[in-house]
């Protein structure tokens, strides 16, 4: 390799090596803010001595329950205050059986954790669209919008522009706001879509997509399945879309369980800890 080849190597690897810094950095400071809130709001309802102790409390719940950080926090946020200081968080709820999910039978990994379903709902898209791009979003607890919780095939950049959406501009915030399907044939061409949002589909090698909301029992949106192919999208047989209606029906009303059985579990762990522990120094493991 000549001089100015190496030169011109070296120039774009560090070009590659900063736009992966910032990538990092935006993903830090879109969960950070979220992260502090909620150990402000431990530290100060269990009056622990500094933020550190509501962090490895945090820890604990999120470890003991297999859900990520950044969930719990999410829910921590919004869920209403326990009643008192010795009381249980949520003395009320009702347990319900855990849904059955047909679609994780060809999925070995696709039961028990949300990782893992979330994984065998996009595995199964992918599969009835005939692609092997595509993503899993959920419902937003303390921003609103969507907040991609699994991807596989689409650029580093691709994630990080749709890294959490809102209400307009997307035809997948489109089809969360109508609770239905919807397939984008022509992603060039379809007014569904932002300037920005376009460019940077197109930039992932995304010509077409379908979405697939997953909704509850009563019909409310919780997450969002997308598969995109690298050519214009024709029309889903009928066949195809009964199938991923059945999906997305499924997997909503597991998510719905699971965040009001296991993820509230894991607040009533903390919930526990904090009043068991209430004004001690706690250490993250």
């Amino acid at each position: 390799m000549s001089t100015a080849g190496r030169a011109a190597a070296h120039e774009d690897g560090e070009l590659e090596r900063l736009r992966t810094e910032l990538r990092d950095l935006r993903a830090r400071a879109r969960v950070r803010p979220l992260i502090s809130q909620a150990q402000g709001i431990v530290q100060e309802r269990y009056a622990l001595p500094d933020g550190e102790s509501a962090f490895a409390l945090m820890q604990r719940a999120s470890q003991r329950y297999n859900i990520k950080l950044r969930t719990l926090a999410g829910v921590l946020v919004t869920a209403p205050r326990p009643d008192g200081p010795e009381t249980l968080w949520f003395p009320r709820r009702v347990r319900t059986p855990e849904p059955e999910l047909t679609f994780t039978r060809a999925h070995r990994s696709g039961a028990g954790s949300r990782g893992a379903v979330l994984k065998a709902v996009l595995s199964s898209t992918l599969a009835v669209v005939g692609t092997d791009m595509g993503n899993v979003q959920l419902s937003d607890p303390a921003r609103g919008g969507l907040s991609i919780e699994r991807h596989t095939g689409l650029t580093a950049d691709f994630v990080d522009f749709f890294a959490h959406v809102g209400e307009e501009g997307t035809s997948c915030a489109r089809a969360a706001r109508d609770g239905a399907q919807i397939t984008v044939r022509d992603v060039e061409s379809d007014p569904v879509f932002t300037e920005p949002a376009r460019q940077a589909i197109l930039a992932a090698g995304s010509r077409g997509c379908h979405s697939v909301p997953l909704t509850t029992a009563s019909g409310l949106c919780v997450g969002m399945v997308s598969a995109h192919v690298d050519r214009p999208l024709d029309p889903l047989t009928t066949a195809q879309t009964k199938a991923l209606d059945t999906l997305g029906s499924q997997a909503g009303r597991w998510l719905a369980w699971h965040d009001r059985t296991v993820v509230l579990d894991a607040l009533e762990h903390l919930h526990t800890l904090g009043r068991a522990g209430r004004g001690t120094s706690f250490r993250r493991s």
